[in-house]
């Protein structure tokens, strides 16, 4: 992208609070992506696919290098700078006909990090639509406080918990639609949330938090906190290793020779 198109989606996500950063990553790599939720599912069939959570990353090499690729960390550190680590990452795979809504919140709510200085991309692993229950972001709301999220359980929805009510104006809800390899980025403040997918197409993104590495993770253990790029900050977090391929264990994958240097 030129100097001049990052600006203005720079622009959009300073104003807006999100921004869409178009055919990001190829199709090959895609492909892979949804074979390995395919293998995940596998592996873990009592877990809903839209609970594909960063606790199982940890010994991922393949989720690991997924996150790590060059093409997203341009994106991140075009908003957080040069020295980045993973908080966490969660395969939201909603299933055809059946796939759960994701109630209005603001992800900050939710999060053990100080400062709250953190990025997310959404990586479209599959088209993602209106009638398959793509993302919507309420614009402008990246500008509130962060507010405590009400548990509700009246709706069987993925978080089962929403932000007050009162502080949404559907009107001014916009689909954020995206192509396979795709990417939106958005503010950990913003309001956003997705419909249900009763449509017969599956809709999986990938939520990818970024953090630098200046932010803390205010938690004793945690299990997807990865230094992907530049210096750690001596004393702030502690980052795991990262898994190295083990044939028969892990989902074989292309370049899986290059995960360590």
């Amino acid at each position: 992208m030129n100097e001049s198109g990052l600006k203005t989606l720079k622009k959009q996500y300073d104003e807006e609070g999100y921004a869409v950063f178009e055919n990001v990553l190829d199709a090959g790599l895609m492909a892979e992506a949804k074979e390995h939720i395919e293998w995940l599912m596998r592996k873990n069939p009592g877990v809903r696919p839209e609970q594909l959570g960063n606790m199982f990353i940890t010994d991922d090499p393949f989720w690991v290098r997924l996150i790590g690729d060059d093409r997203l960390l341009d994106i991140a550190e075009q908003f957080i700078g040069p020295d980045i680590a993973l908080f966490a990452s969660h395969y939201i795979s909603k299933p055809p006909f059946d796939g759960k809504p994701v109630l209005w919140h603001q992800d900050g709510s939710y999060w053990p990090l100080e400062p709250m200085n953190v990025i997310t991309l959404w990586l479209a692993v599959d088209d993602s639509l209106p009638e398959n229950g793509c993302m919507r972001v309420i614009p402008g709301t990246q500008t509130m406080n962060l507010h405590e999220m009400k548990r509700y359980t009246d709706v069987d929805s993925v978080l089962e918990s929403e932000v007050d009510p009162a502080l949404i104006d559907e009107s001014k809800a916009v689909d954020l639609v995206l192509k396979s390899g795709s990417v939106s980025v958005h503010h950990p403040n913003i309001i956003h949330g997705s419909e249900a997918n009763l449509s017969p197409l599956r809709r999986c993104g990938l939520t990818i938090r970024y953090i630098p590495t200046c932010t803390r993770i205010k938690a004793e253990t945690w299990p997807s906190a990865f230094l992907l790029r530049g210096e750690a900050v001596p004393g702030v977090n502690e980052y795991l290793p990262k898994p190295r391929y083990i044939e028969g264990v892990h989902m074989p994958f292309k370049g899986k020779n290059n995960i360590i240097r």
